[in-house]
């Protein structure tokens, strides 16, 4: 059994309120043994993982860590929602009637847009898998922040420990975009093959603004806004 297991009955457990003492009442063992099993001190058979997804109506392979899907589903490009597809409750205000995460979120969605564009004129899967990986991470870096705002919060859906959730994210985000860089210089890393010699796309404000009208804006102002926060203020001429 591996270590995913251990972890995820213990969210779950938690995430339903029950004390170890019910749960294991439950699924008729005793108190002891499930913090064993919560804990990875001891291994149990198939017939209780089976017995354990019945009771947390979850699939077998989500409880080994095989899936992300509680169902055991695995997801395809068909099956991912637009990401509006929720419509007007994605539509974020502040306490205030602040239209500012609407603003940001906007900017970062049509800025990405104009990125993976960029990605598809390269043609090479192997650096759209490392910039990917970057942005993933930055992602995670910021649920996990706001996720654990609130130290009740159960962090069992979490694999890597909080002490070292910063440390580690923040190194596997340079190692993706140390990777890219190589790639992009033609370099080959591990298994990962570069961008080919002469085949990089030309880009410049005026192109991208053709090829992308809708989104481009978003994307200048977002880069505006970045340099301003590293202290750069752009001068007028």
């Amino acid at each position: 059994m591996n270590n995913n297991f251990a972890r995820i009955i213990t969210l779950l457990r938690k995430e339903r309120g029950y004390s170890q003492k019910k749960a294991a009442g439950d699924l008729g063992i005793s108190q002891a043994l499930l913090s064993h099993y919560e804990k990875g001190i001891r291994e149990c058979g198939l017939d209780f993982v089976v017995k354990v997804a019945d009771y947390y109506k979850v699939s077998s392979d989500y409880l080994l860590g095989r899936t992300p899907q509680r169902s055991g589903a695995t997801i395809t490009v068909e099956d991912l929602p637009e990401p509006d597809a929720a419509g007007r409750e994605n539509v974020l205000h502040g306490k205030s009637g602040s239209m500012l995460p609407v603003l940001n979120k906007k900017l970062l969605a049509n800025s990405l847009n104009v990125v993976f564009g960029m990605l598809q004129k390269y043609g090479c899967k192997s650096l759209t898998g490392e910039i990917s990986s970057y942005l993933n991470l930055c992602v995670y870096r910021v649920f996990r922040l706001l996720y654990s705002g609130n130290a009740k919060n159960p962090q069992g859906l979490f694999a890597v420990p909080a002490r070292q959730s910063g440390g580690r994210s923040c190194a596997a985000q340079e190692i993706a975009l140390s990777n890219a860089a190589c790639l992009l210089s033609g370099e080959k890393v591990d298994d990962l093959v570069p961008v080919g010699k002469g085949t990089a796309p030309i880009f410049s404000p005026e192109k991208l603004s053709s090829e992308y009208p809708l989104f481009s804006s978003s994307l200048f102002n977002l880069v505006q806004n970045s340099e301003n926060r590293m202290g750069v203020k752009r001068t007028s001429k």
